[in-house]
């Protein structure tokens, strides 16, 4: 760590102890630091409400979380299509806890649901798909009955057809209806991971350059949350060159989406994703005037080394830059029961390696509040 920064920390963590001992912890100058101390999670089950509400009260607001990101996509009783609802959803007396819960905390509440890709995983298609499955980008591409990668189809999820004429009146209905429920001025459309676009077999998308397609998604879905001042928040990686930056296919594309990021609107929300390395791209998203979240999941060294960089980069940027680093989200790719049964050491997961997704939380915001040098 250069010296600037950690003299920079060294005075944050100074703030915090002077404040503990005054009773109160200094929170707006926390807010300048790190304007967004996000939380990213599957949305509870049903039963696993009031639980994870007390988890809620307990654990994220006195860490001085202030920004929730829960995945719901078909996990709610949706009205508009209760054809897309899954098998025991959430209903709106349940999102109801989980908003007055949020809005009691000071907590911003924003649902995701997968648009453009992720629309089927290993065998099994995604209610999308399996209702409408007119919407599949690439239909001659049958799920195996035993998931295996690699594999002859380069399958990993499905993605629907950006262009199909139907497509948006359906995810549409269903992206208002969850903002409207949970309250929120933003929506976490997803959009990571999507290796089917403009297939040359798709009758609609073929010859089509998949950078255009992809921002033509992007802007799409912008535009139509823009009509209720809401805002639009995406995972980043389809917009970094996998092949010059060596980020490869997953963190980065490998498909000439990346090129997008110069079409996309510039109030679009990235979520920057890297869990190997505290690898440098929100500088390249701030350069590109798009504000931009480090997100870190299961390793909490490198956690820490991405809260560092970003504090640096928000301090060392030209004004013009400096607004467009937004902070941290810790992202949680397990169901909420799991994290809170590994957070509260009621399980053990060794499938994750040497860190969890819940070390990492503690020991992101263990620094961030100041509670470890």
């Amino acid at each position: 760590m250069k010296i600037s920064t950690c003299l920079f920390v060294c005075f944050l963590l100074l703030l915090h102890i002077v404040a503990n001992a005054q009773g109160a912890i200094a929170k707006p100058v926390l807010d300048s630091i790190l304007p967004v101390r996000g939380f990213c999670i599957a949305a509870p089950a049903p039963d696993q409400v009031p639980r994870f509400i007390k988890f809620l009260n307990e654990e994220l607001a006195p860490r001085k979380v202030n920004t929730l990101i829960l995945r719901v996509d078909y996990n709610y009783a949706y009205t508009s299509h209760p054809e897309l609802s899954s098998r025991h959803p959430l209903t709106k007396s349940d999102v109801q806890q989980l908003v007055n819960t949020c809005r009691k905390n000071n907590i911003r509440l924003i649902p995701q649901v997968n648009l453009l890709g992720h629309q089927s995983w290993a065998g099994t298609n995604g209610k999308l798909l399996e209702v409408y499955p007119a919407f599949d980008e690439t239909p001659y591409v049958k799920l195996p009955e035993k998931y295996v990668w690699p594999n002859a189809d380069s399958l990993y999820c499905k993605s629907y057809c950006p262009l199909h004429p139907g497509v948006h009146k359906v995810v549409f209905e269903l992206v208002d209806e969850i903002c409207n429920v949970f309250e929120t001025d933003a929506f976490h459309a997803g959009m990571d991971e999507v290796f089917y676009l403009g297939e040359d077999r798709c009758p609609r998308c073929s010859g089509k350059d998949k950078a255009e397609l992809f921002a033509g998604e992007v802007s799409t879905i912008r535009n139509h949350l823009a009509l209720q001042n809401r805002e639009l928040w995406i995972w980043g990686d389809r917009l970094i060159d996998g092949k010059t930056t060596g980020l490869g296919m997953w963190e980065a594309s490998y498909n000439d989406t990346y090129r997008a990021i110069d079409m996309i609107p510039k109030d679009v929300v990235v979520c920057d994703w890297h869990y190997e390395r505290a690898d440098k791209t929100p500088v390249y998203f701030a350069m590109k005037g798009i504000d931009v979240i480090t997100c870190p999941w299961r390793e909490p060294a490198l956690a820490v080394v991405q809260m560092n960089d970003m504090i640096h980069f928000r301090k060392e940027s030209t004004k013009e830059m400096q607004e467009h680093f937004k902070g941290m989200m810790q992202t949680v790719w397990s169901d909420a029961d799991d994290f809170m049964d590994g957070f509260y050491g009621l399980k053990k997961d060794n499938k994750e390696g040497t860190g969890t997704a819940w070390d990492c939380f503690k020991a992101l915001y263990s620094r961030i509040n100041g509670e470890e040098k």
